[in-house]
């Protein structure tokens, strides 16, 4: 995929991205929405009007400034966590949304894309489709060099290939979409010694071969990997051994702007400039990157210790947006958050690469029940009281980001306890002892466990206001482990099917691939509650099938699932997100439009003084 999927602070919680289900690149969170593109930018002027909204921000998303470059200079980025970064640098192993962050400031990646998230020609590689024989070529289009100066070959391309397909390798990116390049199962398992469905034709152009060709391929779907990783660097060190080598923690060799210069793990990194970089040197000559508590980063910024940070909490936008030594940009987030169902358990020995195994008598397998807990939740209300507009209700599992493929007259779920109640009562969740609190089918005590996350100092009372809401219809939800969980032991239990888990709240980075394959099909990881039917699977492929080359055929078959998915309540989005980018006023060529996001051109960024302004 081309840009980084993830899992992410829980929804209903801070806004740091986390847990990256996809590769930076990769297809299997291929899912959810390529971002609507933004074609006009809004002005300064618009900077603090109230008016901003999840689906329409009105905030600029380009820094102005006609200041004076200094040469050379250090700009500071705070990595906003709570949290030590886990430090896998390598974009075929790395889990975790901060490590992605990290890693934006020396990417791999080989194709761009356009405002829709759809591969150009204007990257290090362009990619040609033969959807008749269900074929690409990926061509390197440039003499581009490794950050040691070694050059980048077609070897580079398919080692990625081989990481993510080796019997060794214990990562989440061999999915059901990996395995649509042809051999890509053979070799896994270990009966092939290479994958037979890519082929080096020269040093700088790769065919592979697959068994479809879907509209996904043009957003790095069906199983296309967009990135490179140095071949001439890594083999040497056995698959298994590369997620804790110095290779990857310590001394990446990369693609990026810049290449990374010092590490103190969990804590900080050091980066310098790439003089290898194929857009040319960048301007500045430092960038260092400090972890910085959610809680602490508006009074960073404030007092000038920092340019920019990976995140902004939403809640805290009112500390932010009258200063005078930043500018406040907005986009709508490639995310949104949800509530999801735990409905079975994930099989690791299933099929070619694990399955997701539905239990019939999951205690949350019940539609209405579902449903029931959807309609309870007053998502309005939080919205309104603790985002300042900047979170709206989600009407739909493809976030407004997509603008191709969101479909505005869905309606999806709204804040209506009586017909909450009335579900329930259709289901039989019945307050037999006059409690107040519903029992279940059978009459007996029923307690829901919700898994939350802890993040921001507003966690809690937005989670305590939801356990209310479900209460004043009767259900009683209490909290795993009695408390919000930190964010890396959350998504351990959560992806390890937690028998103590009955719900959770979480929030999806999607990438750019709106394909919902990779986050809800049978063979996804991902696909964390568990959801699987025939109708779902055939909704699924019917979306990137080939006669969803057609753009209203796709539309009509994203409409079809989304109806689908909304009946079964398996997943309910909650919010549709802004993200809210405060910048230091002596940062240069700063631009958040998806179109031109400047973290694929962090060689022209430049500062207008030697320290952020105060």
């Amino acid at each position: 995929m081309m840009k980084k999927k993830g899992l992410m602070l829980s929804s209903v919680f801070a806004t740091a991205l986390v847990l990256a289900a996809c590769g930076g690149d990769d297809t299997e969170t291929a899912t959810e929405k390529p971002v609507d593109k933004k074609e006009d930018t809004t002005t300064e002027e618009n900077k603090n009007d109230g008016a901003t909204t999840a689906e329409s921000p009105t905030l600029p998303e380009e820094v102005t400034n006609d200041g004076e470059a200094i040469q050379g200079g250090t700009l500071k980025f705070a990595l906003v966590t709570d949290s030590p970064f886990s430090g896998v640098l390598l974009a075929e192993l790395y889990e975790n949304g901060y490590d992605a962050d990290i890693m934006d400031f020396m990417t791999n990646s080989i194709f761009a894309t356009d405002g829709d998230f759809l591969i150009t020609d204007e990257g290090i590689a362009k990619l040609d489709v033969d959807a008749d024989n269900n074929k690409v070529t990926i061509t390197i289009q440039h003499d581009v060099k490794w950050s040691d100066g070694t050059p980048l070959t077609a070897d580079d391309i398919i080692y990625s290939y081989e990481i993510i397909g080796h019997p060794d390798y214990t990562g989440i990116r061999y999915d059901a979409d990996f395995q649509n390049i042809i051999g890509a199962a053979e070799y896994k398992s270990g009966k092939a010694d290479t994958i037979s469905g890519i082929k080096k034709i020269d040093d700088k152009t790769v065919e592979i071969s697959m068994t479809k060709v879907s509209p996904a391929i043009y957003s790095g779907g069906d199983g296309l990997w967009s990135t490179a990783a140095p071949k001439h660097y890594l083999e040497t060190t056995p698959i298994k051994d590369l997620i804790s080598s110095p290779q990857v923690r310590k001394a990446p060799v990369t693609l990026g702007a810049f290449k990374l210069d010092k590490l103190i793990d969990g804590e900080s990194v050091q980066f310098v400039a790439n003089e290898h970089y194929w857009k040319g040197k960048p301007k500045l000559d430092k960038v260092v990157l400090q972890v910085v508590p959610s809680a602490s980063i508006g009074e960073a910024l404030r007092t000038g210790q920092y340019d920019m940070a990976s995140s902004y909490p939403t809640n805290q936008y009112d500390g932010v947006k009258d200063l005078e030594n930043l500018t406040v940009l907005a986009r709508p987030e490639l995310a949104y958050s949800y509530i999801g169902f735990k409905l079975g358990k994930w099989d690791a020995a299933a099929g070619d690469a694990g399955l997701n195994i539905m239990d019939e008598n999951a205690k949350m397998n019940d539609a209405k029940l579902r449903q029931a807990v959807a309609y309870a939740m007053d998502i309005e209300q939080v919205g309104e009281r603790f985002y300042q507009g900047l979170r709206s209700r989600a009407t739909s599992l493809i976030p407004p980001a997509f603008a191709s493929f969101h479909d505005n007259s869905l309606e999806g779920y709204n804040y209506d306890p009586e017909k909450a109640k009335a579900l329930l009562d259709e289901a039989g969740y019945k307050d037999v002892d006059g409690d107040g609190i519903r029992e279940d089918k059978n009459g007996e005590k029923f307690a829901i466990r919700l898994a939350g996350m802890s993040g921001s100092d507003t966690d809690e009372a937005i989670v305590e206001y939801y356990r209310q809401n479900w209460k004043d219809v009767g259900l009683d939800v209490q909290l795993t482990t009695g408390r919000l969980i930190e964010f890396n032991s959350f998504y351990d239990k959560v992806k390890a099917d937690d028998p103590e888990i009955d719900m959770f709240m979480a929030a999806w980075g999607t990438g750019t691939n709106p394909s919902p394959l990779g986050l809800y099909g049978e063979g996804s990881a991902f696909n964390y509650s568990r959801f699987v039917t025939p109708e779902l699977q055939t909704l699924l492929a019917d979306i990137d099938s080939k006669e969803a080359i057609d753009s209203g055929y796709r539309a009509d078959a994203f409409r079809k699932w989304e109806e689908y998915m909304f009946e079964q309540a398996s997943t309910v989005p909650m919010y549709f997100r802004t993200e809210i980018i405060p910048v230091n006023k002596r940062v240069k060529h700063y631009n958040v439009n998806y179109a031109n996001d400047s973290m694929d051109n962090l060689h022209l960024l430049e500062v207008t003084a030697e320290d952020p302004i105060k």
